[in-house]
């Protein structure tokens, strides 16, 4: 019953829906592993108030070179919370324009902490209003407090999509906080992330830590799982459909089907038609038009007398026509009319 399985075409449509499944089988795994990345980083930012923090150089591989950022921790190590203690160097402090916090524009002030060892880490101090109220202007913040200070913040991972950086207002300006385009400013050995400070100083606010989406992928998950489901049910599905022969049905054109039976029936009820009346006989002259005497042929009084004996039968056939034909016997008309009175005459 399935033997059809084993052709090329079945086989094919097989293997490639084999392939599909398997594919979006391991989309939906990425989508899970994704989720369970997502979630570990809410835990960590959920966790901040409550777990004790790590030194910052237990988190972060050491810089090697000064102008140059070290290597990043990963998203593994995300929102850690850390501690650190070092010394600020505002002159080489970087402003990142055009920042929203509680839907007010302004800017969030970074400026480099140098440990004893000679690296530096950016520490986000928090975010501070235009001086003047206008985007445009530059920032109104304290400057940076002196002599050693220990900082307890979350780690935040460098931003994409790098933009430019210029000097503007004494300080360095950029859009978005790219470390590796930031270190070649900064005369220190310079961490691969940067500090989000817990506890800002007065005039700053806190930068809010936004929570990952990780539903959204754990829902993304279940869809490729289902999906490669569905593949393989509608591979089943139509491979029992070939085997039981449930074809597709031809859609029936109405008008065309009418015109048929009209043409059909028109074509039965034809006079003409042979077939169309089954009790004339092709031997009884009665019932055939053509076997009817015509005016001209009837028999004339002087001769009735030598015809009896042949114009009784005829009676008689005409009756008989005239009686079982029915339909046949009216369609003769007035011919059979005309055979019946001359026999009685005769008689």
């Amino acid at each position: 019953m399935y033997r059809f399985l084993l052709t090329p075409r079945w086989l094919g449509a097989l293997a490639l829906t084999v392939a599909a499944s398997v594919v979006m089988v391991l989309l939906g795994n990425w989508q899970l592993h994704r989720y369970h990345e997502r979630s570990e980083i809410n835990e960590r930012i959920d966790a901040a108030d409550s777990t004790p923090a790590v030194p910052l150089t237990s988190v972060l591989a050491k810089p090697v070179a000064a102008g140059q950022a070290g290597a990043s921790p990963g998203k593994s190590r995300a929102w850690t919370k850390i501690t650190v203690t070092g010394r600020y160097d505002p002159a080489h402090e970087v402003q990142a324009r055009g920042r929203t916090v509680d839907g007010n524009v302004g800017f969030e002030i970074l400026t480099p902490l140098v440990l004893a060892d000679g690296t530096a880490v950016l520490v986000d101090r928090g975010w501070v209003p235009p001086a003047s109220g206008d985007a445009l202007s530059g920032p109104l913040s304290k400057p940076a407090p002196a002599g050693e200070v220990t900082v307890v913040g979350q780690l935040h991972l460098t931003e994409s999509r790098p933009s430019d950086v210029i000097e503007r207002d004494g300080r360095l300006d950029t859009r978005r906080v790219s470390l590796p385009r930031l270190a070649p400013k900064i005369p220190y050995p310079l961490y691969g992330a940067y500090v989000l400070d817990s506890e800002p100083a007065q005039g700053f606010s806190a930068i809010p830590i936004d929570h990952e989406d990780s539903w959204q992928n754990g829902g993304y998950a279940v869809q490729w799982w289902l999906f490669a489901v569905l593949a393989l049910i509608v591979y089943g599905w139509q491979a029992r459909k070939e085997a039981t022969g449930d074809a597709p049905k031809k859609r029936i054109d109405r008008v065309a089907a009418a015109d048929d039976r009209l043409a059909a029936s028109s074509g039965g009820a034809s006079p003409a038609s042979p077939a169309s009346s089954p009790s004339s006989s092709p031997s009884s002259p009665s019932s055939s038009p053509s076997s009817s005497p015509s005016p001209s042929s009837s028999p004339s009084p002087s001769s009735s007398s030598s015809t009896d004996g042949a114009a009784a039968p005829s009676s008689g056939d005409a009756a008989a026509g005239s009686s079982s034909g029915g339909a046949a016997g009216s369609s003769s008309g007035g011919a059979s009319g005309a055979v019946v009175p001359a026999a009685r005459r005769a008689e």
